[in-house]
């Protein structure tokens, strides 16, 4: 592992990235928020479908 060489790589990520748009945050955040609220949805309908048959938790 050399120090050296693992600070330089650190470095230029860093000089290659950039502090998103106000736009392409909140589009990455509203297609975030829709994916967990699609996982949920759908462990909801997992649980009551459980729920209801007979033999279910």
């Amino acid at each position: 592992m050399e120090i050296k060489y693992d600070l330089s790589s650190y470095t230029r990520v860093l000089k290659l990235a950039s502090t998103p748009s106000w736009e392409e945050f909140s589009r990455i955040a509203l297609i975030a928020g829709a994916g967990i609220l699609l996982i949920g949805v759908v462990g909801f309908l997992i649980f009551s479908l459980m729920s209801f048959l007979p033999g279910g938790v």
